[in-house]
C-alpha cells in the first residue's frame, strides 16, 4: 500500500513539472557546428608566447649575467601581435629581433623589436622595448608573408628572441655588453589560448 501511493505521488510529481516545462523539442536544441576553418581562425587568435633570452642558449654561448624576457600576445582577429622585451644585468643594448630558426642555429632577422641603438649606451635594466606589429612589418623570411606564417614558426620553436649589445669600442666580442651578434637568446614558447 505504501508503496503504491509512493508511485501515484511520484507520477503526480512528473506530470505537474511535465505541465509548467514542456520537455524539449528539436525547435529548442541549438548546436555550434565548428568548421575546419573556424576552427583554424580560433586557433590562430588570443595567443601568447613567451622566451627567457640568457647568454648560455646563443651560438656561441656567451658567458654573461644578462637576461631577459620577451612576451608576445596574438589580437583575437590574429593579425597585430603585441609584445614587451625587459632585461637585467646588460649594457650597452643595440638592437632585439625575432630571427628564424631552430635551437643551436642562427637565422635572418625576421622583425625588428628595438633598435638600432648607438653603441656604447650603458647599462639597461627593465623594460627594452614594447609596441605591436603586422605582418606589414615582416623581412627577411617573412616578408611578403602573414601573420599565420610566423606563428607557425613560433609553436614549431622555429623562431627565437635575441638581444644585441655592442660597446663601440674594437675588437668586438670581448665580453658581455660586447657580443654584436647577439648577447643573450631563447627560442619563443607557448602559443596557448589566453583564458
Amino acid at each position: 500500500m505504501l508503496l503504491r501511493i509512493a508511485a501515484v505521488g511520484v507520477s503526480a510529481l512528473l506530470l505537474s513539472c511535465a505541465d509548467s516545462n514542456p520537455l524539449p523539442t528539436t525547435r529548442d536544441f541549438k548546436l555550434d557546428v565548428v568548421t575546419e576553418a573556424s576552427a583554424a581562425a580560433a586557433s590562430q587568435s588570443a595567443l601568447n608566447f613567451v622566451a627567457h633570452p640568457i647568454g648560455a642558449n646563443e651560438v656561441p654561448p656567451r658567458d654573461t649575467r644578462a637576461q631577459g624576457q620577451a612576451t608576445f600576445h596574438l589580437s583575437d582577429d590574429g593579425t597585430t601581435m603585441t609584445y614587451r622585451v625587459t632585461v637585467a644585468n646588460i649594457d650597452n643594448v643595440v638592437a632585439s629581433h625575432i630571427h628564424i630558426a631552430a635551437v643551436g642555429v642562427n637565422g635572418p632577422i625576421a622583425v625588428f623589436l628595438f633598435g638600432t641603438a648607438p653603441a656604447g649606451g650603458g647599462r639597461v635594466d627593465g623594460v627594452l622595448a614594447e609596441g605591436s606589429f603586422t605582418a606589414a612589418d615582416f623581412i627577411g623570411p617573412l616578408a611578403g608573408l602573414s601573420m599565420s606564417d610566423l606563428i607557425a614558426a613560433m609553436q614549431a620553436g622555429n623562431a627565437y628572441v635575441n638581444v644585441h649589445t655592442n660597446d663601440g669600442v674594437a675588437p668586438t666580442n670581448t665580453g658581455p655588453g660586447d657580443f654584436p651578434g647577439g648577447e643573450i637568446r631563447d627560442q619563443v614558447g607557448g602559443g596557448h589560448v589566453d583564458h
